[in-house]
């Protein structure tokens, strides 16, 4: 049991989940839940398929290896900075085959309507792993119409680079909410992932990839968004969050946390993750107010979804 939601003195609602962390040499220091299980990361593996992209050949400035890295909120900042990413390519946004969607961000939505304007796939959450995907096609000289295929160059690499940095073949290759291949690992795996991006060494491609989703919290997610507000909270912490309950974070020593939600409820999702965090002895003070959510009643707050211990 993982997360309790408490209205009015009663618990309302429970949320199960697994949790495994590892310390700096590698080993893990805790283990709930059968976390050999495959998951679907979701956009948790974002950093993951960034790291590939450079291993490639993209040659991004930081904060736009962040939108590649990014689910980002779709503010206007973000929109821009994924037009710089295409047109750094030569390309323009009629290449995105990412899903067409209003921004995240409520008011970019209304922005957006009252202005005319309807769905497209550059507010998209994920346009900038999509304008990544094609930026790093671009270098390799490689075809643009099918690069979420999976037995593409681009997607092979990845497919590759995932389970190197995991240390697990990759048990299953679905389809994301965006349209892109999505990979299961264990949560294990995932987690064994991160701590080996967040831990690489000065000047390689994992290297570029954790100082970028670390020194741009708001451009991984935006306004009022958790995983900005983590990233924020807790020095040094590289972390992203993913669809239906999973996040993942590392420290650049190798300590690392993975969480999945059982029912893919995103409720009490960071104070898990600062929970667990704290058990490794991480200094998590930054971020206190992620250890309860609101609950809302009649407008005022009656409530909060809070983390069960850990330990």
């Amino acid at each position: 049991m993982l997360v309790e939601v408490v209205r009015s003195d009663m618990v309302e609602s429970r949320h199960r989940g697994r949790v495994v962390t590892l310390a700096a040499d590698g080993g893990s220091a805790l283990s709930l839940g059968d976390v050999t299980e495959p998951i679907y990361g979701r956009s948790a593996n974002k950093p993951l398929q960034a790291t590939a992209m450079v291993e490639l050949g993209l040659r991004l400035p930081s904060k736009l290896l962040a939108l590649v890295c990014a689910s980002h909120s779709g503010e206007p900042v973000h929109v821009a900075g994924v037009r710089r990413i295409l047109v750094s390519a030569g390309l323009d946004e009629g290449y995105l085959q990412n899903t067409p969607d209003l921004p995240i961000d409520v008011e970019s939505a209304r922005d957006v309507i009252r202005a005319g304007g309807d769905r497209r796939s550059i507010l998209q959450n994920c346009s900038g792993k999509h304008a990544g995907m094609l930026a790093t096609c671009k270098v390799n000289g490689w075809s643009l119409g099918d690069y979420l295929e999976v037995d593409h160059p681009l997607q092979r690499h990845i497919t590759g680079t995932i389970e190197r940095l995991s240390g697990e073949r990759v048990a299953h290759i679905g389809v994301d909410g965006c349209g892109a291949p999505v990979h299961a690992l264990s949560l294990f795996g995932l987690t064994r992932a991160f701590a080996a991006v967040a831990s690489a060494p000065d000047g390689t491609a994992g290297a570029h990839v954790a100082a970028a989703t670390r020194d741009h919290p708001d451009l991984m997610g935006g306004k009022g968004r958790d995983i900005t507000a983590l990233i924020k909270g807790v020095p040094g912490l590289m972390a992203k969050d993913g669809a239906e309950g999973v996040l993942a974070g590392a420290m650049a020593d190798g300590r690392a946390v993975g969480i999945k939600i059982t029912d893919g409820s995103r409720r009490g999702l960071a104070a898990v993750m600062l929970a667990a965090l704290d058990l490794l002895g991480i200094d998590t003070r930054g971020a206190d107010a992620l250890h309860r959510t609101p609950v809302l009643g009649g407008g005022r707050v009656v409530g909060e979804a809070h983390a069960c211990p850990l330990g």
